[in-house]
């Protein structure tokens, strides 16, 4: 099975995500997401940072944050999903060495 990857121009990410360009190098220079560059050092956007963006307007339209403040609360739901699946593995790995009666 072959994965296929969307990629997207400036141009075409801000049409389909309804950001401003202006606002697009704000969030990618927040880190937000990361463009990659081609032979022309023009940016491009794959199908997940469409989805982080997606993400990130909901998190905009419903909290009412900025960019900086959605640039923290990602970080953080990104820190906090890792530490759910660590526990949950430790757990899994715990769970061997317990008897339960």
């Amino acid at each position: 099975m072959s994965t296929v990857t969307i990629t997207f121009t400036v141009t075409e990410f801000c049409l389909h995500t309804g950001v401003s360009e202006d606002e697009l190098s704000e969030i990618v220079g927040l880190g937000v997401i990361e463009p990659h560059e081609d032979e022309h050092s023009c940016w491009q956007f794959d199908d997940r940072a469409a989805a982080i963006m997606q993400h990130a307007l909901r998190l905009r339209r419903e909290l009412a944050l900025d960019w900086p403040g959605i640039a923290v609360a990602l970080t953080l739901l990104e820190e906090n999903a890792q530490l759910r699946l660590e526990n949950r593995r430790l757990q899994q790995r715990l769970s061997r060495f317990i008897t339960h009666t």
